[in-house]
């Protein structure tokens, strides 16, 4: 119908007016960057807070871990002005670099694979788990006791995933014997059931292929899927546009059912009129309720 049409046109126009102010930011320097592993996604970008929001106590650490559907042409540089937001705010900033999936020759970010299956993962939890020597290091005014791991998209999930390492099955390698010492996890827009960003074709098919086609959803999906691995017992919050046509509000709903009905209550915060991108957009409203969800959990 017209009006159909019409509708979808204008969500399409006001889809790519976000992008483009989300992109639209100069990438910020790092104050620091420290490697975890001998490849050059191995490292972590460190941002000091530039205000100190309790006189005298040492700010609370954000990890933050970037979208981009796990493909290589979106690496953590377009995510720097929202952790330097976020450093603005009072916040210590650990922006994480992984693995990711690759394209052909003289292909784009449409041309690319979605992850690499187990290098993706292998990177996220040595990331995690040597951030905290890393941070007394690097980043001496931050207090790793508060710490909320927060991540956009793609990097939704893996916040979703890090949280929940202690209920891999029991052969996983990145599986811990206890939960992670978090305050909680903010996941923005995450990619957080797969079974229901495989069926609305999430990213262009991103989550099947981040697992390695048919045959390896089925047989990686128990180790790498948020929706299957709960209750975490750890504080989570979802921050979600009710307009994302990229990750639709199904996939966040999705999980926190998923929760619900493993006895584990994960906050939900919709956002009218919001769709992917503002959530990481300084400018942007939405960016500010992200912060406050934040500091619900860090302080």
């Amino acid at each position: 119908m017209p009006d159909d049409a019409a509708a979808l046109d204008a969500a399409a126009s006001r889809a790519a007016a976000e992008e483009e102010s989300a992109f639209s930011h100069p990438e910020v320097d790092p104050d620091s960057t420290a490697a975890y592993g001998d490849h050059p996604d191995q490292v972590i970008d460190f941002y000091a807070p530039h205000v100190e929001v309790v006189p005298g106590v040492p700010a609370p650490l954000v990890v933050v871990l970037h979208g981009g559907a796990w493909r290589e042409p979106y690496d953590r540089r377009h995510i720097s002005p929202f952790a330097d937001f976020l450093a603005r705010r009072g916040f210590a900033v650990a922006s994480v670099e992984y693995r990711r999936g690759s394209g052909g020759e003289g292909e784009g970010a449409a041309g690319a694979v979605a992850g690499r299956w187990p290098d993706t993962f292998d990177d996220v939890a040595a990331a995690l788990d040597a951030l905290p020597a890393l941070v007394r290091e690097r980043l001496p005014q931050a207090d790793p006791r508060r710490m909320v791991v927060t991540g956009h998209s793609a990097g939704g999930h893996l916040a979703l995933w890090v949280a929940a390492r202690h209920l891999l099955p029991a052969d996983a390698p990145w599986r811990t014997d206890r939960p992670a010492p978090l305050r909680g996890v903010v996941a923005l827009a995450p990619i957080a059931d797969f079974a229901v960003a495989e069926k609305l074709d999430v990213c262009g098919g991103a989550v099947l292929q981040l697992l390695g086609g048919e045959v390896g959803f089925a047989e990686h999906q128990p180790y790498a899927d948020p929706a299957l691995l709960l209750p975490t017992g750890i504080a989570t919050t979802l921050v979600q546009g009710r307009t994302d046509v990229d990750v639709p509000q199904a996939v966040a709903e999705s999980y926190a059912d998923a929760a619900a009905k493993a006895g584990e209550v994960v906050g939900l915060t919709l956002l009218e009129d919001v769709g992917h991108f503002p959530l990481i957009d300084p400018v942007a409203d939405a960016c500010a309720v992200v912060a406050e969800e934040i500091a619900q959990l860090a302080w």
